[in-house]
């Protein structure tokens, strides 16, 4: 237990009002990630003929832009501050959020993932300022318990964006009435395997929307004005953050703008195991995120038969869950280490996975929903032992690890394109292929959790060495 760390406070009273200001913004980037992963199915059946390869893209622009932007966001804030870096961060989120107007207009695929892209360029700014500036709110040694504390709330906004989803988008689109009308009309489809179903619905769709095509284009315009009136809306609340954020005096920091050498930075941080390979534990744990909520859906859809509306209430049970393990882990790690409470829930994520992979009917996906209590220590927990005792390096250390988000962008890309395969006969048992893209989150989780392991037992964050 580490006493040394229960006297110190995780947020003084004077830095109390900017710790939840910034901690706002948190919430308002988990309601952009999760209101965001449903669009993949809903697109692939919105837009007849795109594959799940093609409508993967949604995630392949939503987290690229975090990619693309990472590393000029934090030489913009060394530059300058992590206000001004907050602020730019807002003005691009609400201008891609407002993007899915003319999107909507054009009724074609391609603008909806440009607008995903412009949005997070303003997530990646927000991303790269308000994580270090949480960890340099406070005392050294409560740093990772305080960015634990931060990330809590995202999964809160995480849970509006779901619940949003659900009942304001999925619900209320005409392709869900579409199937659920095809089910009750065909009653034998419940003897057939979903993925047969899957196919069977889809193929039914095209053939609606050649023979009625004024009617499918006058429901599918429905339906983009569905999807683009949660967007609009958000763009209008980060506008008030913006303002918010305008007018409050924020605590200067130590490391406060200051004088950019990008090159001897970054040769001093790839001379730090526990940096560079944090970075390439989080591409991995990013990955397995996003897709384990991304394809919750497609599991629930293929595996055990359900529809997309109903399927999307146990993305926001994931997430339930998700959010109530972030607050016991927070309290836990009082009394563990980070690596050690990293690599402990990585081996369980594992063996939920293979539940996940061979069981392939409800029980797998409560593996796969139970996976999310696991996954809720891993980000903010890599991110504060890679950045431990960073001082003035920590805006372009935490910039590589923002860009490691790109793991958001590639996994879901080629789970896609598993799922568009024909299903897998491995000789002792036959996986579907929705069933066999789950491959790819476990060896992610293989990934963190020998971190976790390196940095208990070798890199030892130099918070945790100044305890003893």
């Amino acid at each position: 237990m580490h006493d040394t760390d229960q006297k110190v406070p995780v947020v003084s009273k004077a830095l109390l009002g900017s710790f939840i200001l910034v901690t706002s913004l948190f919430a308002l980037w988990g309601f952009a990630n999760d209101i965001t992963n449903p669009l993949v199915r809903a697109f692939k059946e919105v837009f007849p003929g795109l594959t799940n390869a093609q409508s993967s893209w949604v995630q392949g622009a939503f987290y690229g832009g975090y990619a693309t932007m990472a590393i000029p966001a934090a030489l913009f804030i060394r530059r300058f501050s992590y206000k001004a870096g907050i602020l730019l961060g807002l003005a691009l989120y609400a201008t891609g959020a407002l993007l899915f107007i003319p999107a909507a207009v054009t009724k074609q695929f391609v603008w909806f993932p440009i607008s995903l892209y412009v949005l997070t360029f303003g997530l990646a700014f927000l991303e790269t300022t308000a994580n270090p500036y949480i960890l340099a709110l406070g005392d050294e040694k409560t740093a990772t318990r305080r960015l634990n504390l931060a990330q809590a709330f995202n999964p809160i906004g995480s849970l509006i964006g779901m619940f949003v989803a659900s009942k304001f988008i999925l619900a209320k689109l005409w392709v869900t009435d579409f199937r659920n009308a095809e089910m009750a009309a065909h009653p034998e489809y419940n003897d057939l395997l979903p993925s047969v179903v899957d196919a069977k619905i889809a193929a039914a769709r095209e053939a609606f929307a050649a023979a009625n095509p004024a009617q499918f284009i006058g429901n599918q315009t429905h339906d983009l004005n569905v999807i683009r009136n949660p967007y609009a809306a958000i763009g209008i609340v980060v506008l008030i953050f913006f303002v918010m954020f305008l007018v409050k005096k924020m605590p200067v920091l130590k490391d406060d703008g200051g004088s950019i050498h990008p090159w001897d930075t970054a040769k001093q941080l790839f001379s730090i195991p526990r940096w560079w390979s944090g970075v390439i534990a989080q591409m991995f744990y990013v990955a397995a995120q996003i897709t384990c909520w991304t394809y919750v859906i497609h599991y629930a859809m293929t595996n055990v038969g359900m529809s997309m509306d109903v399927a999307q209430n146990y993305n926001i049970a994931a997430m339930a869950l998700f959010l109530i393990s972030r607050f016991i882990c927070t309290f836990l790690l009082k009394y563990f280490s980070p690596g050690h409470l990293l690599m402990t829930l990585s081996v369980v994520a594992i063996g939920l996975m293979l539940g996940v992979i061979f069981l392939q009917n409800y029980t797998g996906l409560l593996c796969l929903i139970g996976v999310s209590g696991c996954m809720s220590l891993m980000f903010p927990t890599i991110y504060g032992i890679a950045l431990d005792g960073m001082g003035q390096e920590a805006k372009l250390a935490s910039a590589g690890l923002v860009f490691a988000i790109v793991g958001g962008a590639w996994m879901p890309l080629v789970m896609g394109g598993i799922i568009d395969h024909p299903d897998f006969d491995l000789g002792f048992v036959k996986l579907t292929s929705v069933s066999m893209s789950f491959v790819l989150p476990l060896i992610s989780f293989v990934v963190t959790a020998l971190y976790g392991y390196l940095t208990f037992k070798i890199f030892r964050p130099a918070s945790e060495l100044t305890r003893k």
